[in-house]
């Protein structure tokens, strides 16, 4: 069900006619505005400049556009839209929106908040019912893992929805910290350089897949998330609990953190700046003519998982 919202009315906080005054709040939601610390400010500005970055350095959005954006109930999925609503209204582009969310019909889902939420923002939104959750109970059997199939299954039905909706881009919010892990994992389970490209042609060619806030970190999303006060859903919703492997990622990270402020983003960073002929995969670099190869032949092996 797809559907346009007009913003329910709501009563707005008496806001100061100088222009200084103005800029001592921010609106988290319509009508709805909160004193700004100079650090809140800061923060915003920050989100909305590097995503806006993010999209250029990558030309994630082009004119005519019309983007699905991938709303999950997690803190990052809102951060995306809100921001994006931001650039919509100040990028030299003209583009559409429509957030959509995949109903799972996980028991307990708060899919009614999440509704609310983009019914005030007057949203264009779309809700995909499908059941994967019976789908899944019946293939997994209890006590194993079902995040590989989980994800599948909405990734299939995202990339359906978005196609049906005559959507030319589907926007993810994974940041920074969610292609340093992936990273990470392949590197030590997998054996591969491989993490989350900014902009990712499905398999099948039929989607494309932009990931705006890659320059930002999980923890500028939590604290924004915080001071919008976002009805978030549960992170434990399904009881599958957290892949271990991942787990055990965080946790290192999250060392790192404490430890080395920079490394996190150094380890991003190495992603954007690949020295072809300092590795030994035969596909990006000739050995025997000393040449690097062309994308073409490259490309094998390039789509996310």
């Amino acid at each position: 069900m797809t559907k346009t919202t007009e913003s329910i009315p709501m009563h707005p906080v008496r806001m100061a006619k100088s222009r200084a005054e103005k800029a001592k709040y921010i609106e988290i939601a319509p009508g709805r505005h909160v004193q700004a610390s100079v650090s809140m400010r800061k923060l915003e500005k920050r989100i909305v400049r590097l995503t806006a970055q993010a999209c250029t350095d990558y030309g994630m959005i082009e004119e005519g556009d019309k983007i699905a954006v991938a709303m999950s109930g997690g803190k990052d999925s809102y951060v995306l839209y809100d921001v994006l609503r931001k650039l919509q209204a100040r990028a030299p582009v003209h583009f559409e929106l429509i957030a959509v969310h995949v109903n799972q019909h996980i028991p307990g889902s708060p899919t009614h908040l999440l509704e609310d939420w983009l019914k005030q923002k007057g949203a264009v939104y779309h809700i995909e019912d499908q059941d994967t959750h019976s789908i899944i109970k019946r293939l997994i059997p209890s006590g194993r893992s079902v995040c590989s199939l989980c994800s599948r299954l909405r990734r299939g039905i995202l990339y359906r929805t978005a196609r049906e909706l005559g959507c030319t881009k589907i926007a993810l919010g994974h940041q920074m910290d969610d292609v340093v892990s992936t990273l990470l994992l392949n590197m030590f389970y997998g054996g591969r350089l491989k993490a989350m490209p900014p902009v990712l042609r499905s398999d099948d060619g039929k989607n494309t897949v932009i990931r705006p806030l890659i320059y930002l970190r999980e923890s500028e999303m939590r604290r924004w998330a915080e001071i919008c006060q976002y009805p978030l859903f549960p992170k434990d919703l399904c009881g599958a609990g957290e892949n271990l492997k991942r787990k055990e990622i965080k946790a290192l990270m999250a060392q790192w953190d404490k430890d080395y402020d920079s490394r996190i983003y150094n380890l991003f960073m190495s992603t954007t700046r690949v020295a072809a002929s300092q590795l030994a995969d035969k596909t990006l670099f000739d050995f025997h003519n000393f040449l690097r190869i062309g994308p073409a032949a490259a490309a094998g092996g390039a789509q996310d998982d």
